[in-house]
C-alpha cells in the first residue's frame, strides 16, 4: 500500500457501507466494471485524479482499479471531501488517497503534489487545478502524461484558456460537454443537491422567498427549476443575451444583479466567473439575506469585499457566517464553497453514473487514441455519449424504437423531399 493522508482510517467500515448503497444506484458504470475487469484496458498505467472524494468518486476509482491502473486521488475542493468514503478507499481498496474534509490551502496543494509525485499517465481533474499545477510549477512531469480528462464546466473553460495560449501540452477530454454529463449531472444533479445544501446549512423555508440565481447554464436551469418546485419566487441574472432570453421564455423573472439584489431572500450563484456578486450588491440587499455558491471555486461572491463592508463577523452554526454590516446581516454559507458539496452530499449516484462512466470511457479512449491527439480540448464521442445513454435505458427498462432501413436511407439522401 502506498501513503495517504486521511482524516481517520477507522471511518472505514461506515464509508464502505454508503460506498455499496451508492453502487446500488450506478449500473452504468457497474456494467463498465465488469468488462474492464476482464480486458484490463488500463493495466499498468499511473491515474492522478483530483475530484470530489464522494461516495460517487469511490466507485470510479473502484472501477479504475479493476481496469489495471494504479490509481493516486486527492479533493478537488477542501470542503467536499467524505472522510469516511477516503478511509474505505484506502482500506479496503487499496487506493491511495489524499484528502482531509475542511483542509486548509495549504495542504489541499500539498496533496494536489502528492498525486503528481506518482507521476502520472492519465490526469483526471474537476476544476483543472490539477493540470495547472503540472503545467506551471511540476513541468517535469508533462513527460510522463498521455492525456486527461476534466470533470466541470470551469475547469473545461481554464483549459480552453490554456489551449488558445498554446499552453496545454497534451490532449484533454472535456467530460463535462458529453451530453450524458451536462443534460443530467449539471442540470438535475446540481439542481437537486444545491437545494438540499441550502436547506441542510440553513432549515429556511424556500416556498415563498425570492430566489436569486445568478448564470443560466446547465447548473443554473437545474438550481433555477428546483428553487421554483420548491416554491419560490425565482429571479434569474445573465450576462448572455441568448441564455438570459432562454429564462425569459422559461417563465422566470429576468433583471440585473444590482436590482435583484434588493429583493433577494437568497442568492445563488453558478457561472464560473469572478466576483458575481460585489460590494455593490451587498449595500443594496435586504437584512438577513442568504449567499451560497455552485460554482467550483469559491471567487463568485466578493467575500473580501464583504468583509471589509462587515464590522463583525461570527460563525452561526456549521456552514452558516454571519456578517454584521451595522444596519443589517447577510450570511454566507459553506464560506461561498460548494454549498452542494459542503453542506450536503453532492449529485444523486444515478446521474453521477453516467457522469463517472464518460470518465471511465474517456480513460479507455486516451489509451487507444492519446498519440493520435494533438494538445487540445476534445468533446467526447458520440458514440461514447449514446452507448451510456443506451445502457442506462436498458438498466431503467426503457425500450425505444430503432429506425427503419427506409428511414435511415431518408435521413441521408439530400434528393428526398416533398
Amino acid at each position: 500500500m502506498d501513503s495517504y493522508d486521511i482524516k481517520d482510517i477507522s471511518l472505514a467500515k461506515a464509508g464502505s457501507e454508503r460506498i455499496e448503497w451508492a453502487e446500488k444506484d450506478m449500473p452504468v458504470l457497474r456494467k463498465i466494471r465488469q468488462r474492464f475487469e476482464k480486458t484490463k484496458p488500463l493495466q499498468g498505467l499511473i491515474i492522478g485524479a483530483c475530484l470530489h472524494v464522494t461516495t460517487e468518486t469511490a466507485n470510479l476509482a473502484i472501477t479504475l482499479k479493476k481496469g489495471g491502473a494504479k490509481l493516486f486521488l486527492c479533493a478537488s475542493n477542501p470542503l467536499s471531501t467524505q472522510d469516511d468514503v477516503a478511509a474505505s478507499l484506502v482500506k479496503h481498496h487499496k487506493i491511495s488517497v489524499f484528502a482531509i474534509k475542511g483542509e486548509d490551502n495549504k495542504i489541499y496543494y500539498s496533496h494536489i503534489n502528492r498525486v503528481i509525485d506518482a507521476k502520472p499517465d492519465i490526469t483526471m481533474d474537476d476544476g483543472a487545478d490539477l493540470v495547472s499545477t503540472i503545467h506551471t510549477k511540476r513541468k517535469n512531469c508533462l513527460k510522463n502524461i498521455i492525456g486527461g480528462t476534466e470533470e466541470t464546466t470551469t475547469g473545461v473553460i481554464r483549459l480552453k484558456a490554456m489551449a488558445k495560449d498554446h499552453e496545454l501540452k497534451y490532449p484533454i477530454i472535456a467530460v463535462n460537454d458529453a451530453m450524458t454529463k451536462h443534460f443530467f449531472d449539471n442540470r438535475y444533479g446540481t439542481g437537486q443537491s444545491t437545494i438540499d445544501g441550502i436547506v441542510r446549512a440553513t432549515n429556511r423555508l424556500i416556498a415563498g422567498s425570492t430566489f436569486v440565481m445568478a448564470g443560466y447554464g446547465w447548473c443554473g436551469r437545474g438550481i433555477a427549476n428546483k428553487a421554483r418546485g420548491s416554491g419560490a419566487n425565482v429571479i434569474v441574472t445573465e450576462v448572455d443575451p441568448v441564455k438570459a432570453l432562454e429564462a425569459k421564455l422559461d417563465g422566470f423573472r429576468v433583471m440585473k444583479m444590482i436590482d435583484a439584489a434588493k429583493q433577494a431572500d437568497f442568492v445563488c450563484t453558478s457561472t464560473g466567473d469572478i466576483n458575481v456578486v460585489d460590494k455593490q450588491h451587498f449595500k443594496v440587499m435586504k437584512n438577513e439575506c442568504i449567499l451560497c455558491n455552485s460554482g467550483h471555486f469559491n471567487v463568485e461572491i466578493n467575500i473580501e469585499a464583504l468583509e471589509n463592508l462587515a464590522k463583525s463577523k461570527k460563525e452561526l452554526k456549521n456552514f452558516v457566517s454571519e456578517y454584521n454590516l451595522g444596519n443589517k446581516r447577510i450570511y454566507l454559507l459553506a464560506g461561498g464553497r460548494l454549498i452542494n458539496l459542503s453542506a450536503a452530499e453532492g449529485h444523486p449516484a444515478c446521474v453521477m453514473d453516467m457522469s463517472f462512466a464518460n470518465q471511465a470511457l474517456s480513460a479507455e479512449y486516451l489509451v487507444e487514441n492519446a498519440s493520435n491527439l494533438e494538445p487540445d480540448v476534445f468533446t467526447i464521442s458520440e458514440k461514447i455519449d449514446k452507448e451510456i445513454a443506451s445502457i442506462k435505458l436498458d438498466e431503467m427498462g426503457v425500450e425505444i424504437d430503432k429506425l427503419t432501413k427506409e428511414q435511415k436511407k431518408y435521413l441521408e439522401s439530400w434528393s428526398l423531399g416533398t
